[in-house]
């Protein structure tokens, strides 16, 4: 355990960082949880809505320091192939 006032300090900090960064995780993946059950559900409308709002928690989580931009990017691209070919499948 921290004896100095500065690393108790620290200490703390690091708690509620960890605390901040495992629910904007927590959040992150829940909704690529929602995505991929709409995707497997298949219904186009809903499809889209869910799919934007996956796109706006990536890109907050950017902005948060939970992922790199570039795996976020990586994420919205294979996210949108899959989108796209469940919207073409049905409409088929």
């Amino acid at each position: 355990m921290a004896n100095h006032v500065s690393s108790l300090k620290r200490s703390r900090q690091t708690i509620t960082k960890t605390a901040v960064n495992r629910a904007n995780k927590s959040k992150l993946r829940g909704t690529l949880r929602t995505l991929r059950e709409a995707i497997a559900g298949g219904d186009a409308k809903t499809l889209g809505e869910v799919y934007r709002s996956t796109v706006s928690v990536l890109d907050k989580s950017v902005q948060k320091g939970v992922l790199h931009k570039n795996t976020a990017s990586r994420y919205k691209s294979r996210l949108n192939a899959r989108v796209k070919a469940a919207v073409t499948t049905k409409a088929a």
